[in-house]
């Protein structure tokens, strides 16, 4: 199918936004959680994750201009959501005028009734590699509907074959890309972040010993053994082969008392993939493809980013074992 040049780029970041919605089942096998000894923070902090959502943020083309969007659709896709009348004239406009559309009035109080907002609540941006914390209030979003990049110029569209959400950001150039890397957000009335608490892992071969002591008995063929230093924790990974590459990536999580306080086996689904543990160059910096750190108040560190779905959205994992997963929504309409 072709795909509308709408599209630039869908980008990896996380978006978070206080509304309800229903836990899906996450492409990664549940954790198994043998004691509870990673320090969490003050119970007085403790976030209701029964109201949050998560989403990532896309890049869109609108002629010479580039658009920080956020699409909400995975939990807001009201039949009515976008104006009848407006679609009732679509094969009058030119496609550039039906591929985007400003939400107002009784159609924009749909969409923030629906995430359970208000205009007095704030947009927070946080960059988690260079600790800066930006707030926006709601009412200076524009809320806005963007046809979907798999829907070509002559077909004929309805409320569904469009993104609705918010434009965070719109200007001339790629620079935006760049601006909102590794940036997440939540929608509230305050910041629910810990900040200047996450890092990239930078993985270190480790040896033989690990391998036998922290990942015996599998039937697949081992391939590299990784780990890394969070606070009183070590992280050891462990990939595991078959023919085609890597099959499972099993993570076990230690505390300086030396136990085992989580693991987890990464499995891939349909077109996923897993990201590269060791440290790829890129010309002018260095990535590390995995983060963890401290993310939310009154919870346990994250790690997130070892898998790239193709068919679903991510996870973040928390090393602890009353909230291990936090969905993503990422729109994802393959």
């Amino acid at each position: 199918m072709k795909i509308n040049t709408a599209l630039v780029l869908l980008c990896s970041q996380l978006m978070i936004v206080s509304c309800k919605k229903d836990d899906k089942k996450p492409v990664q096998n549940q954790p198994i959680t043998v004691k509870d000894s990673v320090k969490t923070a003050a119970a007085e902090e403790e976030i209701d994750f029964k109201n949050f959502n998560i989403f990532n943020v896309s890049t869109m083309q609108r002629k010479e201009l580039m658009d920080t969007f956020i699409s909400v659709s995975d939990i807001y896709n009201d039949k009515n959501a976008v104006p009848a009348d407006f679609l009732k004239k679509q094969k009058e406009l030119p496609f550039e005028k039906v591929s985007y559309i400003e939400l107002e009035g009784s159609y924009r109080k749909k969409l923030l009734d629906a995430l359970h907002i208000t205009e007095n609540d704030s947009l927070y941006l946080y960059n988690y590699e260079t600790n800066k914390l930006q707030k926006i209030t709601v009412s200076k979003l524009k809320a806005a509907a963007y046809l979907s990049p798999y829907i070509v110029e002559g077909e004929e569209v309805d409320s569904d074959s469009y993104m609705l959400g918010f434009q965070v950001d719109t200007q001339k150039g790629t620079d935006i890309f760049d601006k909102y890397m590794n940036v997440i957000a939540y929608f509230g009335n305050k910041s629910p972040f810990v900040e200047n608490q996450m890092k990239m892992i930078k993985w270190e071969k480790a040896g033989a010993d690990i391998q036998k002591k922290y990942f015996p008995g599998s039937t697949l063929k081992y391939g590299g053994t990784y780990q890394s230093k969070y606070e009183n924790l070590t992280y050891y990974v462990q990939d595991l082969l078959e023919e085609y590459g890597t099959q499972e990536r099993r993570l076990v999580v230690i505390n300086d008392h030396n136990e085992k306080v989580f693991e987890t086996t990464f499995t891939i689904g349909d077109g996923a993939e897993f990201n590269p543990l060791e440290k790829m160059q890129n010309e002018d910096n260095n990535y590390y493809a995995q983060w963890t750190g401290r993310l939310f108040k009154g919870k346990a560190p994250v790690v997130f980013n070892f898998i790239s779905p193709s068919f679903g959205c991510p996870v973040i994992t928390f090393l602890d074992k009353e909230r291990t997963e936090l969905n993503i929504n990422c729109d994802n309409r393959h």
